[in-house]
């Protein structure tokens, strides 16, 4: 449906007095609306869309120094926004992005390994799955003794696992003997012997030196980086006060170039500890702007793909012996009192919950949270909710509860059919059932977990394709509409800025992406590998493909 131009409403005297300081014509533009209207153009004016209607009622609200570009028929959607992104990837450490293989693994930790010094532990970055490599699976510590037989390697695996040599368990005395850590694991291979996976809180037995936090310069780049993909906003889910103030500082010298939520993360597991931890870092709850806001804390009460915590036993032979359904990281009582710690606080949750029991410890938490102070209205999140059941629904719903969804699916779909089953695994992220719920549910990545392209979430949203394991879940795909939704207006909404961006509308943030293509009618193969031709965040173009060249023209 093609619009009429809609405007500011402000005193005739006002709009004569101040022409827009630049307009797009001639494009295809999805405002993501209530009606899903298109127009054709839109003006800008201190940041925020002036009017968006027709190329010829726009046009005339020109002025001399306004900067009109020419979009020759491109297509222009708000800007798409990252509901849970930790980092676009890189930095220190063993790169295995690019390997495609086992081998080509094991010659990248091998030739690091040859450059060790003494006494050096060889580490490799998170910018890796085992889903990328022809034979689907991890590095184990005889593949890694191949290369490293007296060098200690620790291969990071995500967030939630390290896999070691016999080297580096040797550091760290860990042995057949060592007694696994509640909420970690220490795996074994087929034989009993240990094939040097930890997974989650059994990573504490490895002692590397802390992350430092990104500098100034670092978060510029990568924020660079996610504009050149589309992304106009992110969420950090649970970044340090330290990455806080660097991100306020960037907003101080005018180098945001994205706009930023975060959400604190201290790692308490008491009241006490929990306040304590935030008054020490002197953040207030949901300080900020519309640049840089504090989104609340994030909490965790299981592991990953590895050890999302199940109502039902994995798949054999990862059951282990009928004894395995992943982990509970935070158990239920201590983690109820947190909770509600952070309520009587005024703090927002949102807690990381990749099983169906590790969703019922969610909701139980929540709830007694509820009963002392309504948490209705306030938008307390369930992050990841892989795995959610009939029963859980209506109690979400009650709680008023957002669902912050990304496309794990789309990389680790073969990895998650051997340890789940297909059945369970074709049910992940159930889009479909969220929305048919009535449930608020936006999108994103789990950057670097998963790559940080947000075309690459809408593709897999609207088609359930993976990157290796074909199509899973068919019945969860969403129509394209509701896919641009959840990655724009939605996002905006888990964040309360439903009012101030997310979609083209008069008085909003003037946040948005040119793309070469339709994005709404486009092949679906297509979009998976769509660029994106320019990005413009508050009016103002902040990436632009190198081979794009709109015209640009003086105003009347």
């Amino acid at each position: 449906m093609w619009m009429a131009v809609e405007h500011f409403t402000a005193p005739p005297v006002q709009a004569q007095r101040s022409a827009p300081e630049s307009m797009f014509v001639n494009a295809r533009i999805y405002k993501a609306d209530a009606k899903f209207a298109t127009a054709e153009a839109l003006a800008v004016a201190n940041g925020k869309i002036a009017a968006v209607g027709f190329a010829s009622e726009i046009r005339k609200m020109a002025g001399p120094q306004t900067r009109v570009f020419d979009l020759h028929g491109k297509t222009v959607v708000p800007g798409l926004e990252d509901n849970h992104l930790h980092g676009a990837g890189g930095g220190p450490g063993v790169d295995l992005s690019r390997a495609r293989t086992l081998d080509e693994v094991l010659k990248n930790i091998g030739a690091r390994v040859k450059e060790a010094e003494t006494d050096e532990v060889v580490v490799t970055n998170a910018d890796w799955h085992e889903a990328q490599l022809k034979e689907q699976r991890v590095p184990y510590r005889k593949d890694l003794d191949k290369v490293a037989p007296s060098t200690p390697v620790v291969v990071v695996r995500g967030g939630h696992e390290y896999i070691l040599n016999t080297a580096a368990l040797n550091k760290w005395d860990i042995n057949k003997n060592t007694p696994e850590p509640a909420g970690g694991r220490i795996s074994r291979d087929e034989n009993g012997e240990l094939n040097g996976e930890l997974v989650d809180t059994a990573k504490s037995f490895v002692k590397l030196p802390p992350p430092k936090p990104p500098t100034l310069e670092d978060l510029v780049a990568e924020h660079k980086k996610l504009n050149a993909a589309g992304l106009t906003s992110i969420r950090y889910p649970g970044a340090s006060v330290e990455q806080y103030r660097t991100l306020q500082e960037m907003q101080k010298r005018g180098l945001l170039t994205i706009r930023v939520t975060q959400l604190m993360r201290p790692p308490a597991r008491t009241p006490q500890q929990l306040r304590e931890m935030l008054a020490q870092g002197g953040v207030k709850p949901d300080e900020g702007d519309e640049w840089l806001k504090v989104a609340g804390v994030k909490l965790a009460v299981d592991g990953g793909f590895e050890g999302g915590w199940m109502r039902d036993l994995y798949q054999k032979p990862y059951d282990e012996g009928g004894t395995y359904r992943g982990l509970n990281t935070f158990p239920q009582a201590a983690f109820n009192e947190v909770v509600k710690e952070a309520n009587r606080l005024g703090w927002r949750v949102a807690t990381h919950a990749v099983g169906d029991a590790a969703v019922d410890e969610v909701l139980t938490a929540y709830e007694a949270a509820d009963a002392e102070q309504s948490i209705v209205g306030k938008r307390w999140a369930i992050e990841h909710g892989f795995i959610p059941r009939d029963d859980q629904f209506p109690r979400m719903k009650k709680l008023g509860l957002e669902i912050s969804a990304q496309d794990h699916l789309y990389l680790a779909g073969p990895s998650l059919v051997k340890m789940w089953g297909k059945e369970r695994a074709s049910w992940v992220t159930p889009m479909r059932k969220y929305i048919d719920e009535g449930l608020p549910v936006s999108g994103g990545t789990d950057a670097p977990v998963v790559p940080y392209p947000p075309l690459w979430v809408f593709y897999h949203f609207v088609t359930r394709d993976t990157i290796a394991g074909g199509v899973l879940g068919p019945d969860q795909r969403i129509s394209r509409q509701e896919a641009l939704r959840v990655l724009t207006v939605n996002n905006a909404h888990l964040t309360f800025e439903e009012n101030t961006k997310g979609s083209l509308e008069v008085g909003k943030l003037a946040d948005f992406i040119v793309l070469p293509e339709d994005l709404m009618i486009a092949p679906a193969k297509t979009i998976e590998s769509m660029g994106v031709l320019m990005t413009v965040v508050g009016g103002k173009p902040v990436y632009q493909d190198d081979k794009y060249r709109p015209a640009i023209s003086g105003g009347r």
